[in-house]
């Protein structure tokens, strides 16, 4: 095992307002019946990983979705609000299409008008993850169960990149993960966007 910390960043499955592009924010929706097989699939592959600690955002999506992996690896989830979605104000409910007609400049840049500044949301994100760091073990995992554009400024945050400049990482489709490893006090992006396993890089070309 290393002895430098991993990060998994893992999206809830899907909602039946995924399915109609609705933006949810911080709206308590639930899992629909393909987002709960989605996370039972998912939590039980994880589980292969032996997470130490699992920590989610307490909205409902995300909680579920947690549950999967904690009943089938053994570990408790402990819950943050700190890792809750971006709050969308008066954008909560509406379809993207929607967002297009009645705030066309807005909704390409993601400004929410009434909405949570992306820097509060990367700012919260990363105390949370620094928070389920302290409670991992040296070289252990911490799973982090949060949400898609929650989860993209989050990752950005730990990487460096500049909170403008997030969409260089592509988005997390419903389920699935990203992980971060540290490595020399720089995190670095080991995956993005994975549904499976991947076989273990054996030679590096800066080892």
């Amino acid at each position: 095992m290393s002895d430098t910390p991993r990060v998994l960043f893992w999206r809830h499955g899907r909602t039946s307002w995924n399915v109609e592009n609705r933006f949810q924010g911080q709206t308590d929706i639930a899992l629909d019946p393909v987002g709960h097989a989605q996370a039972r699939r998912a939590g039980e592959l994880l589980a292969s990983l032996n997470p130490d600690v699992i920590v989610a955002s307490d909205l409902t999506r995300a909680a579920d979705t947690a549950g999967y992996l904690s009943r089938a690896s053994g570990v408790p989830v402990e819950f943050d609000e700190g890792l809750r979605e971006r709050f969308g104000g008066s954008w909560e409910g509406m379809t993207g299409a929607e967002l297009s007609a009645r705030w066309p400049v807005e909704h390409a840049r993601m400004d929410i008008p009434d909405g949570e500044l992306i820097a509060e949301v990367g700012d919260r994100m990363r105390a949370a993850v620094e928070r389920g760091l302290g409670k991992t073990p040296t070289g252990g995992l911490l799973v982090v169960v949060s949400h898609g554009a929650a989860l993209r400024v989050g990752i950005a945050r730990l990487l460096g990149i500049p909170d403008e400049q997030r969409e260089i990482l592509g988005p997390i489709s419903n389920c699935c993960w990203s992980v971060l490893q540290e490595r020399r006090g720089q995190w670095r992006l080991m995956e993005h966007n994975a549904a499976s396993l991947p076989e273990p890089v054996v030679l590096s070309d800066d080892a």
